[in-house]
């Protein structure tokens, strides 16, 4: 990865964008896609399409990542001057307490705390038991509702998880009857929000290279960085009906299964191993001629894959395969440890190749492969 594609990655990861205050991150996408495409225009919800003109027209490949995060939204102020709140997108809440988080205000950015009765004041019965979010608060430092209301805070403030963007890079070590050969080394890339905007990047960086390697494909490329995701597919709504793609290729995190209490039947895909293909989730079944031309691919241009599936869950492809009079569809995803928390885990060598995988594809689906996804 060049130095002009780790700023942008950094500089994306550690944008503001909860659910519906996405407008910040959108513009670094923007800003970074226009040197390179044909194209740039946005839905009404403000999703942002940018487009790579091929040989032909047909047929319309759309490369969806979405760049909104979890967070929470500010749902009142105690008399004490503490922040109640309401989750955006979906949040366990064990991994809440103790974290920190930025809430955006008419007069800037505050840093806050999430919190609620310390363990020491709890009662043997209260102390067995999960805390739950309705029991929780922020702590800004203040001490009565004015404090709270002098720095800027309302009702409806945005607020995300405060946690920068890192790298760290690991010897790879194979076990095998006993053994241990080292294979190399990773990077691996920490932070918030991969859920889903290293799909964005992945989308932005494809189209990059396509642009910038002259690289010739039979068809055109519409990247989307798609809004409103993890509160229910919008984006993928209103920018899917602008695109009006005869293909749609989600682009997504998956859960990578490789941490203690997981069996690989329930999250195949671990980190470090090539990018996943997934073969069905709870909103989408992938169109199975396609799910065959990735995999055919993959192993002709010798790039690792995993195959996956996610029985609760969706992506934007649950809401793109079903527009109009449908879309042949399927996700490839960077399994990724920790996802909906406050920093995840994934390797960017996943993430190379996937773009690899992403760029093979785009250059062989003409119009008469994207006919063979449904015609008997």
């Amino acid at each position: 990865m060049d130095k002009t594609s780790r700023n942008y990655l950094e500089k994306l990861i550690n944008g503001f964008g909860p659910s519906g205050f996405e407008r910040e991150v959108v513009k670094v996408v923007k800003d970074y896609v226009k040197g390179f495409s044909d194209n740039i225009s946005q839905d009404k919800l403000g999703s942002l399409l940018f487009e790579k003109k091929g040989s032909s027209e047909k047929p319309v490949i759309i490369l969806p990542g979405h760049v909104d995060e979890i967070g929470f939204v500010i749902s009142g102020i105690h008399e004490k001057g503490f922040l109640y709140f309401n989750t955006i997108g979906g949040w366990f809440d064990q991994v809440l307490l103790g974290q920190r988080v930025l809430i955006r205000t008419v007069k800037g950015d505050i840093h806050g705390i999430i919190a609620a009765k310390p363990p020491h004041l709890l009662s043997p019965e209260e102390r067995t038991k999960v805390v739950e979010k309705s029991k929780m608060f922020i702590d800004i430092g203040c001490s009565n509702k004015r404090e709270a209301t002098e720095m800027g805070v309302r009702i409806g403030d945005p607020v995300m998880p405060f946690s920068r963007f890192s790298t760290t890079e690991k010897k790879v070590f194979e076990v095998k009857n006993g053994k241990e050969t080292e294979k190399g080394s990773m990077e691996l890339a920490i932070g918030k929000a991969f859920d889903d905007r290293i799909g964005a990047f992945m989308a932005s960086e494809t189209i990059r290279r396509l642009k910038e390697q002259n690289i010739s494909h039979p068809n055109t490329i519409i990247g989307i960085a798609t809004v409103q995701e993890e509160v229910g597919l919008r984006g993928a709504r209103t920018a899917g009906w602008i695109a009006e793609p005869d293909i749609c290729i989600t682009l997504e995190t998956d859960i990578a299964g490789d941490v203690p209490g997981i069996e690989p039947y329930q999250a195949p895909a671990v980190m470090g191993k090539g990018p996943s293909v997934l073969t069905f989730d709870a909103s989408m079944i992938p169109n199975q001629i396609l799910k065959e031309l990735v995999i055919s691919t993959a192993e002709k241009n010798n790039i690792p894959y995993q195959l996956s599936q996610v029985a609760q869950g969706g992506t934007d492809a649950g809401a793109v395969h079903i527009l109009r009079a449908g879309c042949p569809s399927i996700v490839l995803g960077v399994p990724t440890r920790h996802i909906h928390s406050h920093a995840g885990i994934l390797s960017l060598e996943d993430v190379e190749n996937c773009i690899k995988l992403l760029v093979e594809l785009i250059k062989i689906i003409d119009t008469k492969t994207a006919d063979s996804f449904i015609m008997l």
